[in-house]
């Protein structure tokens, strides 16, 4: 028996906001499509979780981000006219520094208010990319750990490669007091601690530690982050008025 589908049924399946569709789409990015009706919401929701995945792939049990997915998905936002500002959770170990940095500088540069949250914690690489919106939350148990640049792998013993890793944490410590209320000198301060980490530099902070230290805006949850996007917007547009 034959089932004919016309045109209108067959748009109707594609649209994505069916369920098939924004479960593919969860799948394969681990992100929300944007709403194709604009009455349900014009905020999306951006996840950073597991670990920022770099050049090479991880090991398939591992949570990861991947850039190669959250850069057209920024492109597509910024075209969408439907979607006015984004809110960007973090609960994540870190991970690439060029892969964390070419998000946080993809967020940073981006056209629309974005809020970021910090949810469990925000380690590492991570930290550039909490504070690389125009307002940050962290909530009371959520964590940031600072420390210096890692790398894996062989390492020659050479002045040279000390230059690079100095080089590569100046552009860490550069964009995170270009983009937060830190001081380059006390960030550089508290990533070479060697007073709060059992066999190794860094500091973490819990809460209102990380509000304290002028990294991040203000100690609140997904209510408080929600009000202080959905404000941003409407100032914004009042502006553009």
């Amino acid at each position: 028996m034959k089932v004919n589908i016309t045109k209108n049924e067959k748009s109707e399946e594609q649209t994505p906001d069916t369920p098939q569709t924004i479960n593919e789409n969860i799948k394969e990015s681990g992100q929300m499509p944007a709403p194709a009706d604009s009455t349900k919401s014009n905020i999306q929701c951006v996840t950073i979780i597991g670990q920022v995945e770099g050049h090479m792939c991880m090991p398939p049990q591992n949570k990861t981000t991947k850039y190669e997915h959250l850069i057209p998905q920024f492109v597509g936002l910024a075209e969408n006219e439907q979607i006015k500002g984004i809110l960007l959770i973090l609960n994540t170990v870190g991970g690439d520094v060029e892969a964390g940095l070419a998000i946080a500088e993809l967020i940073g540069s981006f056209n629309k208010p974005v809020v970021s949250l910090v949810l469990g914690g925000a380690h590492s690489i991570a930290v550039p990319i909490a504070v690389s919106g125009d307002y940050s939350f962290i909530t009371p148990s959520a964590t940031m750990t600072l420390h210096p640049v890692r790398m894996n792998g062989t390492v020659l013993g050479v002045v040279q490669s000390f230059d690079y890793f100095d080089q590569m944490q100046e552009r860490i410590v550069d964009f995170v007091s270009s983009n937060s209320k830190i001081t380059a000198d006390r960030f550089r301060q508290l990533m070479l601690d060697t007073g709060k980490l059992a066999k190794d530099m860094g500091t973490i902070l819990v809460g209102q530690q990380a509000v304290n230290e002028k990294l991040i805006d203000e100690v609140g949850g997904l209510k408080e982050a929600m009000a202080k996007l959905k404000d941003i917007i409407e100032k914004s547009e009042s502006d553009a008025v």
